[in-house]
């Protein structure tokens, strides 16, 4: 079984949310029953403390509370039932539309130019990347690691064994930091874990705060515990997170401008969106995925490891992935990959639902599917573009006697 975090914030905020109706901006006559609400939130945290030292998250929602107490004269003795506050008038900073101008990111930055060139990034399943410059890995990453960090936002995953004893891993966690920008947005933390799906950042909210700009930044629940999406248009960014059987997923439009923005670029550091994985962390796709197709089942490179789950076949893997996956690209071969190194056909789902990210996300459209360019592709999976090295040497040679 895949390891879970003890630490229980997720709940806490989760709690505090479904109390307050998503703000917490409330109004005099509500003050009381929002203290009562702080109070239960700060009751929970407590709970949940020897758990999670360490925990951003964790960290940020305490600090939000005492910021909130504050704000609102609340007593830390007293009631802890949680009331549920009614819906907030328009008007309130949880519903302005009238954000400034700086915190529209094609209307400021863009405003006498061209407009921004976007780019794409992704991680699903065990763990498949494609980075901002459409590069596809499979990749190890067992553990926490960068997938973005630049000037606006950071973003961290969690991979973590898929089955005992195996090099298969997924997504189990992950967290974003938008930092806080001019007058449009104060510092947010959002963060995900397996079987929590927030439709909130950890402090309750569901926008950049208190700022006037603070609609720039919104998440939206598209399908309750399984999709959500953040619109960050003060940056020109829209992020999905999706929860596909017990793992995340990741993928993420943004302009070139803002994927560079970095203080250092030379010194910044692994980030895999940008600079794909390690090499040390690679798997060789294609030697793989020759040996499921002559095995029957994928074998990793390195120590002997436990065999993985035996439901699927080469044969029957491919023809599961082709229900939703009809073009094989690579996110067909990583679809057939994954089933037969897990056993899981959220697998599938996951490959599947990467791709349909990408179709909305990529700016592109030319470049949705990707191919191996790689020697010994298999007949009738070639790549559509770009020549074999061996003609390109065999054409030099013919001018070159055609010269003599």
């Amino acid at each position: 079984p895949a390891v879970t975090s003890p630490c229980k914030i997720l709940k806490c905020n989760s709690e505090f949310w479904a109390a307050t109706s998503g703000s917490h901006h409330a109004g005099a006559e509500e003050a009381p029953e929002f203290c009562t609400a702080l109070r239960a939130y700060a009751h929970c945290t407590r709970r949940t403390a020897r758990t999670c030292r360490g925990d951003l998250a964790y960290h940020s929602a305490v600090h939000g509370i005492d910021d909130l107490m504050v704000q609102h004269n609340c007593s830390k003795d007293g009631p802890t039932s949680q009331p549920r506050l009614r819906t907030l008038p328009p008007g309130d900073s949880q519903e302005r539309s009238d954000s400034p101008e700086i915190c529209h990111y094609e209307k400021s930055f863009h405003k006498h130019s061209a407009a921004p060139n976007y780019t794409h990034c992704g991680l699903f399943g065990d763990p498949h990347l494609r980075t901002f410059t459409d590069t596809f890995q499979t990749c190890k990453v067992q553990g926490a690691w960068p997938l973005i960090d630049n000037n606006y936002l950071n973003v961290q995953v969690t991979n973590t064994p898929v089955l005992p004893g195996s090099s298969a891993t997924a997504t189990s966690k992950l967290t974003i930091i938008f930092k806080s920008f001019q007058e449009c947005v104060d510092q947010k933390v959002y963060q995900a874990e397996m079987d929590e799906l927030p439709a909130a950042f950890v402090d309750g909210s569901k926008n950049g705060g208190d700022k006037h700009g603070a609609n720039s930044l919104k998440i939206t629940e598209k399908v309750s515990g399984q999709h959500i999406e953040i619109q960050a248009k003060y940056i020109g960014t829209t992020i999905v997170v999706r929860q596909v059987g017990r793992y995340l997923t990741f993928a993420v439009r943004m302009p070139e401008e803002v994927v560079n923005a970095v203080e250092d670029r030379d010194s910044q550091g692994l980030y895999l969106c940008l600079r794909g994985c390690p090499l040390n962390q690679q798997i060789d796709f294609q030697a793989v995925r020759s040996a499921q197709a002559t095995e029957g089942r994928a074998r990793r490179k390195g120590p002997s490891l436990p065999a993985p789950p035996e439901a699927f076949t080469y044969e029957t893997a491919t023809a599961k992935c082709r229900e939703k996956l009809p073009v094989e690209d690579l996110y067909f071969q990583s679809c057939v990959f994954d089933l037969l190194t897990t056993g899981d056909v959220n697998f599938m789902l996951a490959a599947y639902y990467a791709f349909e990210d990408v179709k909305v996300l990529h700016s592109n459209k030319d470049k949705l599917h990707l191919y191996e360019r790689t020697r010994d592709l298999s007949p009738g999976n070639t790549a559509p573009a770009g020549a074999h090295p061996a003609l390109w040497v065999s054409l030099l040679c013919l001018c070159w006697l055609c010269l003599l």
